[in-house]
Order: C-alpha cells, then sequence, then structure tokens
C-alpha cells in the first residue's frame, strides 16, 4: 500500500486518505457526543427534555455540511479517475482476454502468454474483452480495476513505474473457480521486455 507501482497510486490513495480521514472524524465525533449525552442526560438526573423546534441555522448546517463534503470526496474522486480514460497515443497495446477462469495477453506479432510482460516506465493500453461471462480485470497494486462484460470493447491503461510482480485478480464473480482466476504483472526493463518479446513463443510464454 502507498507504493509507486503505477502512475495512478497516489492519485487513488490520495481519495482513499480524504474519505478515510472525513470517515474517521465523522465516527469519532459522534462516538463521543453519544456518549456525552448518555452521560449528561441519564435518566437518574430527571433533566426534563426540551424539544427543538423551528432552528433554520441548525437545518441549514447539517444541510449544507454534508453536502460539501461529499462534493469534495466527488471532486477528488472524479480527478483521479478522468486521467484513467485518457489512454496516451503512444501507449503499447496489449489485447487481453478474459474467459472462465483465466486471462490471456497478445502482443504486437501475436506472441500470447498467460503472465503479463510489460516495459518500466511505459505506457501500456490493455484492449479487453470477454469470451463468456462478465469478469473484471483488478490490478490492486496498479490502483486500476475495469469491468469485462462480453460483447462490450472496453480498456485500461497504466504506466508501470517499479520493477517487480504484481498480482492480477477477477474483481467479478464469475463460476466456481472465480477465486482461482489469477495472473500476474511482471514489470521489467524495457531491454528485458524487447528480448522477451523477441524470443520463440513457445520457449517462452509462461503460464501461471
Amino acid at each position: 500500500m502507498f507504493s509507486n507501482a503505477s502512475n495512478f497510486v497516489q492519485g487513488v490513495d490520495r481519495v482513499f486518505l480524504i474519505i478515510l480521514g472525513i470517515s474517521m472524524f465523522f465516527m469519532i465525533t459522534i462516538t463521543a457526543v453519544m456518549i456525552y449525552f448518555v452521560i449528561r442526560y441519564n435518566r437518574k438526573k430527571n433533566i426534563p427534555a426540551v424539544q427543538v423546534k423551528e432552528r433554520p441555522l441548525l437545518e441549514i448546517v447539517w444541510t449544507v455540511i454534508p453536502l460539501l463534503l461529499t462534493l469534495l470526496m466527488f471532486y477528488y474522486g472524479y480527478a483521479a479517475y478522468l486521467p484513467m480514460r485518457k489512454p496516451p497515443k503512444d501507449a503499447m497495446v496489449i489485447a487481453t482476454t478474459a474467459r472462465m477462469w483465466k486471462w490471456s495477453f497478445e502482443y504486437a506479432g501475436h506472441k500470447q502468454s498467460d503472465t503479463l510482460y510489460v516495459p518500466l516506465n511505459k505506457p501500456v493500453k490493455l484492449t479487453l474483452k470477454s469470451l463468456d461471462v462478465i469478469h473484471g480485470l483488478f490490478i490492486p497494486g496498479f490502483r486500476i480495476k475495469q469491468d469485462v462484460v462480453p460483447g462490450k470493447p472496453n480498456f485500461t491503461w497504466f504506466i508501470p513505474q517499479q520493477l517487480g510482480e504484481f498480482n492480477i485478480m477477477c474483481s467479478a464473480y464469475c463460476g466456481v473457480a472465480h477465486s482461482g482466476m489469477l495472473a500476474i504483472v511482471k514489470v521489467v526493463s524495457e531491454r528485458d521486455f524487447n528480448n522477451w518479446l523477441a524470443a520463440p513463443s513457445s520457449k517462452n510464454a509462461t503460464t501461471t
């Protein structure tokens, strides 16, 4: 968590921290007020209850504040989401196919692999299609998730910024082996990627 694995990590994590902070503030505040009222107006103290009526200012406050907070969360969420739908024109395109219960990836030159190989610091666009039911491409380390719906082409993109391996999962329940629909993103140097891409598929395509 809070890594620099892709270009979307900081934006998504910022939204997460803002929503978490707002939620924690109100949870603590409301809990503290509730405990105060439980103690302050305990039945044994015999404090008579008073009905609160016609308080326009109070009603405006508890309407405007949640509205502003909601707009704030929407703004940061939309600001983080918008770049995810605008891939660079020079992004490397990898055709990504989902089926029960497997991911497969096809590169330029029709080379295929069950592991997603990508070069470091290069934009990558995954075109998404499903051969059967609804799936969801989810790469938690990159903070990206996109539905893969039969008959509805879709895409996602990212710039890998950290060498290593990252999990690919299916985020939509797709049948009895849904939990086993896993794959790996391998982020390698550009030289290693070009060598792998040029090598014969029979020797270098891997299966997860």
